[in-house]
Parts: structure tokens; C-alpha cells; sequence
């Protein structure tokens, strides 16, 4: 079975979606069958890498009520320039009610693990995007998942929210998911003309050790702008920093995680 890894951190505006979508796109290119989850109501994800998330019919929040098969949320992205690597299963707003329809639902902490169960075998990895918050969403999202990969920017009030992070992660290894690990902390924002940004990223590594990424994402315009026209900034400027950033994270996640062998194509 793949290594599935979600990505999350109940601080906003960390880079989470926008490291779901690159990472996903540089595993593809490195030849890795890749699934991307977007398990957020706002759906960025999903419009992140092409798709109308107003015209999705059969999205993440129908296999989690169990009205469709996982198999049919799933939409392949960009299939000729990654290689038929990467695929999503999309959101929308439909997601929200999730939230209030598993309240009382039986098993509705393992929904996600039960509907991925039977694809996740295809993938070298599934990236789930998580909500910003520590909801039944991100419980489900953790359920599922091998590992947690933590985003944590490197501006004023970075560690802000990771203890209740933390908590919350020791909280569901007690209760829901025993085998999860920590994937790694990843930097991102990272402007090396701030003082500050040194002055965090120094801390971050002190405290967490060996578990932060050696790789740091930096602030970059062609990270920010490839959203926007619903592509991976290594098909936008592959030779943008965040593009060779991205493509290194993926490269220490491959090695961590055994090396070069998948069930992708060529690489690139």
C-alpha cells in the first residue's frame, strides 16, 4: 500500500495547499503514482490544479457519507506533462456538511481510511489536504493517514497552535490511529532577507530536531501565482526557486520513505 501522508496545521495561511499540490506534482515527476485528497471545504486543492470546484458532481464528501465508491471521485491532472502521475479527488462546499452529518455517525472517525482502503494499493502516495482546524475532518484525515507533514512558516507567532497540534496528534495515536507518525516539519515562507526568518527557522530546528525537513520553501511570486491558473509552479517555471524547492522536498520524502521505486512512469 502507498504512504499516505496528510498535511496539516490549524494555523491558516501556513502553505499547506499549496504544498499538497507541489509536492503531489514533484512526486509525480519523480515518477511516484500519486492521489491528492482535498479535504477542506474551501476546495483550493481542487481549483489549485485545474478543476471547477462549482461543477464538482462527485467529489471527497460523497464517498465519505457513502454514496459513491472512492474510485469515482477520482480525476487525473495534468495526465500527458506528469506523466499520468498525479490524480485528485476534489471538494467543494458540499464538504461543510460533512462536519454535522458524522457528529453522530457510526465509525466517523475511520470514513476516509474505509472509502481509501481499497485504492490507496495504486498510489506510491496520497497527500490529503486538511482544513485548518481540528475538526472531524482533520480527525478523519488522520485516521487514514501513515503521517503527518506539518508546515510551519517562518514569520512572528510560527509556533503559534503547534502544541495544540500536538496534543491533538497524541490524542488520536491513543485513541484512533496508533501506527501515526510525524512525517517531518517543512519551512515554508522562508525570505532569507529577514532577520526574523533566520531567527524562526534556527528555533523550529532546535526544538524539533531531525523531524524538520533539511529542504526550506521560499517565499517566491511563481509559487503564488501558479494557483491562480490551476497548475503546479513546476509546470508554471520549473526553474522558479519554489519549483527546485518542491522538487527537493519530494526527493527527501522519496529517500525516507525507500528510495526510488513506484508504480509511475518515467520520471521527467
Amino acid at each position: 500500500m502507498g504512504k499516505i501522508i496528510c498535511v496539516a496545521n490549524q494555523k491558516g495561511g501556513v502553505g499547506k495547499t499549496t504544498t499538497v499540490i507541489n509536492l503531489g506534482a514533484s512526486l509525480a515527476t519523480r515518477g511516484k503514482k500519486t492521489l491528492l485528497i482535498d479535504l477542506d471545504p474551501q476546495a483550493n486543492t481542487t481549483s489549485g490544479v485545474g478543476l471547477d470546484k462549482s461543477g464538482v458532481d462527485k467529489g471527497i464528501y460523497f464517498a465519505l457519507i457513502g454514496e459513491v465508491e472512492f474510485k469515482e471521485t477520482i480525476v487525473e491532472i495534468c495526465p500527458e506533462e506528469l506523466k499520468h502521475n498525479l490524480s485528485a479527488c476534489p471538494s467543494n462546499a458540499d464538504l461543510t456538511g460533512a462536519s454535522v452529518e458524522l457528529t453522530n455517525a457510526s465509525n466517523r472517525e475511520w470514513r476516509l481510511r474505509n472509502a481509501l482502503r481499497p485504492v490507496a494499493p495504486e498510489y506510491d502516495f496520497v497527500i490529503i489536504d486538511c482544513p485548518p482546524s481540528l475538526g472531524i475532518l482533520t480527525v478523519n484525515a488522520f485516521g487514514a493517514a501513515d503521517s503527518v507533514l506539518i508546515p510551519i512558516q517562518c514569520e512572528y507567532y510560527a509556533m503559534e497552535g503547534l502544541s495544540d497540534l500536538q496534543n491533538t496528534f497524541e490524542l488520536i495515536r491513543d485513541y484512533v490511529n496508533p501506527a501515526l507518525e510525524i512525517e517531518g516539519y517543512l519551512l515554508t515562507m522562508f525570505d532569507p532577507r529577514n532577520k526574523l526568518a533566520h531567527v524562526v527557522a534556527g528555533e523550529v530546528r532546535g526544538y524539533f530536531n531531525n523531524i524538520v525537513f533539511d529542504t526550506i520553501i521560499p517565499r517566491n511570486v511563481r509559487l503564488a501565482e501558479s494557483p491562480s491558473y490551476g497548475i503546479p509552479v513546476i509546470m508554471y517555471d520549473r526553474h522558479s526557486s519554489g519549483a527546485t524547492s518542491y522538487l527537493s522536498l519530494a526527493e527527501e520524502i522519496i529517500t525516507r520513505n525507500g528510495g526510488e521505486g513506484g508504480k509511475g512512469g518515467e520520471r521527467t
